[in-house]
């Protein structure tokens, strides 16, 4: 047991996920914890005003990239506003989107798409690995 004490003396860790930290790390939370503290204070903050991407940056003294990249990832949704939107765009067809990177149809067609990829296996024909044969009319 003395052991292990001595194991864990020298090291510091998060006081929220308890994941290890380095010696000189000046803050008692990782930075995965730090910007989840921020994002709930974000989220109330834009619950209880009608604010722009801007002025959450601002408000905050974060960057607005942080702001689109959580708005990107889906956690925060532009409202249903003609100025807003203009700055998100479906990466597949170019229509306006509120958050992510598709818009709902791009999005469904998608999953159809890959789900259809696993279903194309048919019945009855031979399942096992197998070498590609190599095209010898090259020679």
């Amino acid at each position: 047991m003395e052991h292990s004490s001595l194991l864990f003396e020298n090291m510091k860790f998060c006081s929220i996920c308890r994941g290890a930290l380095p010696l000189d790390y000046e803050d008692e939370l990782c930075p995965a914890c730090k910007e989840n503290q921020l994002f709930s204070q974000v989220k109330d903050y834009i619950r209880s005003k009608d604010v722009t991407e801007y002025q959450v940056a601002e408000h905050f003294d974060i960057p607005r990239r942080l702001v689109k990249r959580w708005i990107t990832e889906g956690r925060i949704e532009y409202k249903e506003d003609e100025e807003r939107l203009d700055t998100l765009h479906c990466s597949s067809c170019g229509a306006p989107i509120t958050f992510g990177h598709l818009c709902q149809k791009c999005y469904r067609e998608q999953n159809n798409l890959e789900r259809a990829g696993f279903a194309a296996v048919q019945e009855g024909s031979d399942n096992r690995m197998r070498f590609l044969e190599k095209d010898d009319s090259s020679k």
